[in-house]
């Protein structure tokens, strides 16, 4: 079957005993090695899908609902398969939180408006991307690891830098799919390319899954603050 220009496969995770969210976070923690975590998810009541429900937090005035770490903190993010099970038994319905930076992707994000304008911009440059998370507000853009000083000499030389930008990097967090957030579901509007490396196995060569590819923060930093620049608001607002 030939593949459709312009348009790439979608990720099937594959399939585990329980929920989506349990079946995602135990392949970026033990096939891609990114640390996860449970969000703080969001409030009982009302439909799963439903749209403006509260975060489950104590802050009454969350402006990121479920969208964040609650309990356990962000520093419990791990690849530990049995960690990840024992959460995600406990709480089948909590959002996949990746922990970003060190050796795992960092991510750049916008207004979602601006992100679709971005992602044109890209691919009419040629430029392979990695996965890409959305949701209905903003839009994430997964880079290769990148440290502040590295970051920080990419932006100095611009005239300036929208504040709806942000970057996730040391220390930071991305909800990732398929997680539910106060504005709405979490998906991939580019789903990540798993890559594959040899290992070992009864002394033979055998493919393993890998990370999927990501690239520098250096290609794609120039068009994310373009777009967000040019964005109806000018890039001023920080929305969520």
């Amino acid at each position: 079957m030939r593949e459709i220009l312009g348009r790439r496969p979608r990720l099937r995770f594959r399939r585990r005993r329980g929920p989506a969210q349990l079946d995602a976070a135990l392949t970026c923690a033990t096939e891609w090695h990114w640390p996860v975590l449970p969000g703080a998810g969001l409030k009982a009541a009302g439909g799963r899908g439903d749209r403006g429900r509260g975060c489950a937090c104590p802050d009454p005035e969350c402006v990121v609902p479920g969208a964040h770490p609650f309990d356990p903190g962000l520093l419990a993010a791990t690849t530990d398969a049995r960690m990840v099970r024992w959460w995600w038994t406990n709480r089948p319905d909590a959002p996949v939180v990746l922990a970003t930076g060190g050796h795992a992707p960092c991510a750049v994000s916008l207004p979602a408006v601006a992100g679709a304008r971005a992602l044109t911009a890209l691919d009419r440059a040629g430029l392979r991307l990695g996965p890409v998370v959305a949701t209905p507000t903003r839009w994430a853009l997964l880079v290769a690891p990148y440290t502040l000083e590295r970051l920080g000499e990419l932006l100095y030389v611009k005239d300036s830098v929208p504040s709806s930008l942000r970057f996730h990097g040391e220390g930071g967090y991305l909800v990732l799919p398929p997680s539910w957030t106060g504005p709405g579901q979490v998906r991939w509007e580019r789903a990540p390319s798993p890559g594959r490396r040899l290992r070992t196995s009864g002394g033979q060569r055998v493919a393993a899954p890998a990370s999927p590819w990501l690239p520098d923060v250096e290609a794609v930093v120039d068009a994310l603050v373009e777009a967000s620049t040019s964005a109806p608001d000018g890039g001023s607002r920080l929305r969520y």
